[in-house]
């Protein structure tokens, strides 16, 4: 059987988290408890859950600054495997995620872009072979269009996490085969406000998945209704939850999974996410990702 390959463009960025009681409100102070960095970037996280969940060849087209920032970033993906298209900025640092974690595992994020607003469609690789294209909107929104449009006509599946949530060009969603969000993300995509069921009808896409944090997710596909449950567990960082779920979801469709399945693999890789530290320190392995599911498996016998 042929690998997929999958290929995510998008952001790398150096997580600075600080862990504190609660959020602070506008003017606040708050004395925090706990301080690290971490690897991130919704694009760099979504490959590294691509590349650990297995099954699939996984690359990355990123863009990074010239300085120290981006050793880490480099370290984290070749460890999990990612083959990277890196574009060297001279002029711009490496992108930075300024991350509040509650104790209650909320977390408020602020992205300096950086080099990620560097990248452009000159520097999209040649897509022979792939079979995936997975993108998100924390670099240039034309940049995003015109990756859409070359994977498109080159017969690539078109996968993209609408976040940061903004209202979308009609040509990128013409182009999209797969859309996944959040449901704030979906009712800004849709530009209405209502139901699940009623922003759904407002997007004219193949298929949306729409996660629901602790209901689980949904998915519109030809015409039927997907619904898949959470999986019960204590959360202690929901960042980087959301990428893991992208990521596997991803792989698991590369693998030929049925939706279903696809976004069962998907919420399961969100949970695990949810019990660990940082971005992609959270992100499961294959491993962990199936005994994860055995377990609940046997549990409900």
């Amino acid at each position: 059987m042929t690998l997929a390959k999958i290929l995510v463009a998008g952001s790398a960025n150096l997580d600075f988290v600080v862990r504190a009681s609660r959020i602070p409100g506008p003017g606040e102070t708050v004395l925090g408890h706990g301080f690290r960095t971490f690897p991130g970037g919704k694009g760099a996280n979504q490959a590294i859950a691509c590349a650990r969940a297995g099954g699939c060849e996984t690359e990355m087209l990123l863009a990074i600054g010239d300085d120290s920032f981006a050793g880490p970033v480099e370290e984290s993906l070749k460890a999990a495997g990612v083959r990277m298209h890196a574009v060297r900025c001279h002029d711009e640092p490496t992108g930075t995620a300024f991350i509040c974690v509650s104790d209650d595992a909320e977390n408020a994020i602020t992205v300096a872009p950086g080099a990620n607003s560097r990248l452009r469609a000159s520097h999209l690789p040649a897509l022979d072979g792939f079979t995936h294209l997975l993108l998100q909107l924390e670099t240039p929104i034309e940049t995003v269009v015109a990756y859409a449009r070359a994977a498109h006509a080159s017969g690539v599946t078109v996968v993209l996490n609408a976040a940061p949530a903004r209202a979308l060009p009609p040509e990128l969603l013409s182009m999209v085969d797969v859309l996944v969000v959040n449901q704030g993300e979906l009712t800004v995509v849709a530009g209405h406000e209502g139901s699940t069921d009623e922003c759904l009808r407002h997007i004219d896409v193949p298929c949306v998945v729409v996660t629901l944090g602790e209901r689980g997710c949904c998915a519109r596909a030809g015409g039927e209704m997907i619904m898949q449950n959470a999986f019960a567990v204590t959360p202690v960082d929901t960042t980087a939850a959301g990428d893991a779920f992208c990521g596997v979801l991803v792989a698991s469709l590369g693998q030929g999974l049925q939706l279903g399945e696809a976004m069962r693999r998907a919420n399961a890789a969100g949970a695990l996410a949810c019990m660990r530290h940082g971005a992609q320190t959270s992100i499961p392995t294959r491993v962990e990702l199936q005994r994860f599911l055995e377990k609940q498996t046997n549990d409900r016998r």
